[in-house]
């Protein structure tokens, strides 16, 4: 009989209705994170119900399952927002004035600006885990319900990812600038110490998203919106951290080969769809190629109103203002695409799916980008708007070639296609990856 009446404890437990109790201000005042907490029968002492008789196995109790729209977005989310975000602006930053000035001292505004983001995310990611393992606290002890364990160490997963991408920034500072010391100037974004702060910059990207997501899965209400909002925040930002290394293949004079797609296929497509559909957001696609580009026009836009001048040589252009990196890929044709088409292909079987939205991607990319690169080498987008007239100080276009020229960089029509046909299997795959990834996301609760 007692054990009946376990069995039936436990599936009323589980039910997910009856666990989302009424929203209670008193009972989140303590807690930054609204965390599940578990509890085992013999932990409650609940003598009115089991008395001193123990239970046959544990019962796990889920006391709520999110906060109430009164709490606020923990600190240290905002602060990885921050951190994030002042590597982005402080990349495209060192790109202009690589560009505009060549490099004089390692500490510019720029380089500044990216190393903030490993102070501060390292900064942030300590304090979580360090308060985690060692706090006594009611929302240490919130969190401690809600966290992993590594090294003895209490924390979210995202806080452990950051870390490390925290220690790897930090650590390419000084190597970086042994590096310009030792070989000058750098002839490509991704130089041996750029690798290690790329790869620490990444991570911490995906800490972050990672951080937001457990919350946001904990989340239900206004709160769960807000943090939705933030995590496609931070999908656009990764967006724009991966298009800002491929740039250097994907310029508008390369926009009419096959491998240029297929490049930005493997750069994009993983992360707009799994962060995407991990969200759950009606038009999740649209937001994260919106703030992409929105972000990308920023600095096209902002960077050129500020004065500059070459101080290494040889210079071949007469540069008087930063030099921003190029107009933004069309990205938001393709995203707008897969978010009308995901109405329709909702109930389809994961394969099926990936093979449609794989084909509409590239497809829907093609058909927009292609024209428009046409566009962009024409006398009408060498203006502030589109920017096609900047050329960095050091660059020798209209002496050495013609920048307003496509480059093939297939030899023959039918490598074109080869190359076409690798992007789409490449598409599909990606899209199924991401389905996978996004599933994953979804259950993030630590």
């Amino acid at each position: 009989m007692l054990q009946s009446f376990f069995r039936r404890f436990s599936r009323f437990s589980n039910d997910s209705d009856l666990a989302k109790p009424p929203c209670s201000p008193h009972l989140w005042q303590n807690s930054m994170n609204a965390e599940l907490t578990t509890m085992t029968a013999p932990q409650r002492n609940d003598s009115a119900v089991i008395g001193s008789i123990s239970p046959p196995a544990p019962m796990t109790v889920p006391a709520t399952r999110a906060a109430c729209d009164t709490v606020a977005i923990p600190a240290y989310i905002w602060c990885m927002l921050l951190a994030i975000t002042s590597d982005m602006i402080g990349a495209y930053w060192d790109v202009a004035w690589h560009l505009s000035i060549g490099r004089d001292t390692f500490w510019t505004p720029a380089h500044v600006a990216i190393q903030l983001c490993g102070v501060l995310a390292g900064l942030t990611s300590a304090f979580l885990i360090l308060s985690t393992t060692f706090g006594r606290g009611p929302a240490a002890l919130a969190r401690r319900a809600a966290s992993l364990r590594i090294w003895s160490f209490r924390g979210p997963l995202g806080a452990f990812i950051a870390a490390w991408g925290a220690f790897a920034m930090v650590a390419s500072a000084p190597f970086d600038n042994w590096w310009h010391n030792a070989y000058g100037l750098d002839v490509t974004i991704l130089s041996p110490p750029h690798v290690v702060l790329t790869s620490g910059s990444v991570a911490i990207d995906i800490g972050t998203l990672i951080l937001i997501g457990g919350v946001m899965n904990r989340s239900q209400g206004r709160l769960r919106v807000k943090l939705r909002q933030m995590f496609l925040y931070v999908g656009g930002i990764i967006v724009m951290h991966d298009c800002f290394l491929v740039s250097e293949h994907t310029g508008k004079e390369m926009l009419h080969s096959a491998t240029a797609y297929l490049i930005v296929t493997l750069a994009v497509l993983v992360v707009l769809l799994g962060v995407a559909r991990a969200s759950e957001h009606p038009w999740a696609h649209t937001a994260i190629a919106t703030i992409y580009t929105a972000g990308v026009l920023a600095q096209l836009w902002i960077l050129p109103l500020f004065r500059a001048q070459p101080r290494l040589g040889p210079v071949y252009q007469n540069v008087t203002h930063f030099i921003p990196m190029a107009f933004p890929l069309l990205l938001v044709v393709p995203a707008l695409t897969l978010d009308l088409l995901r109405r329709v292909t909702s109930a389809w079987r994961p394969w099926l799916q990936a093979a449609a939205v794989g084909i509409a991607f590239l497809v829907s990319f093609v058909c927009a980008q292609w024209p428009f690169a046409s566009f962009l080498m024409s006398p009408l987008s060498r203006n502030r708007i589109f920017g096609t007239h900047y050329f960095a100080y050091s660059d020798t276009a209209g002496f050495m070639y013609d920048p307003y020229q496509f480059q093939a960089l297939e030899s023959t029509r039918a490598q074109f296609w080869i190359v076409m046909t690798v992007a789409l299997v490449v598409a599909i795959l990606s899209v199924r990856l991401a389905f996978i990834w996004a599933n994953w996301l979804k259950q993030v609760q630590r």
